[in-house]
């Protein structure tokens, strides 16, 4: 049992913490570079998911099941994101026939 303290299922927690490092830099690059807002969503959506995983990584690791039920907390954050967001992209392609973020300047009056 020892053994297994550092690894989860056979994976070193290490990993974990460089996987999701990747994951949420690849996020973050995302937001930063991308004009377009499905992209600016998505990795949004990356490094929630990259928080999530490292969360049960931990979670798992430890023993407690604490970590897993802040993963359920943000998976329904990110849900009702997903649906605000979407219907922020339909008004913005209605009124600008576009969606890129350079677009919404127009909305200004």
């Amino acid at each position: 049992m020892d053994s297994m303290l550092g690894q989860i299922q056979g994976i070193p927690l290490n990993h974990y913490l460089i996987f999701c490092a990747i994951i949420f830099s690849i996020g973050v690059v995302g937001v930063l570079v991308r004009r377009n807002v499905i992209v600016l969503m998505m990795s949004v959506e990356l490094m929630l998911n990259s928080v999530n995983l490292l969360l049960v990584a931990f979670s798992a690791h430890h023993g407690d099941p604490s970590g897993q039920v802040f993963v359920f907390f943000i998976m329904a954050l990110a849900a009702a994101e997903v649906a605000v967001g979407l219907a922020i992209i339909v008004m913005v392609y209605r009124n600008t026939k576009s969606i890129d973020i350079d677009a919404l300047s127009k909305l200004r009056w």
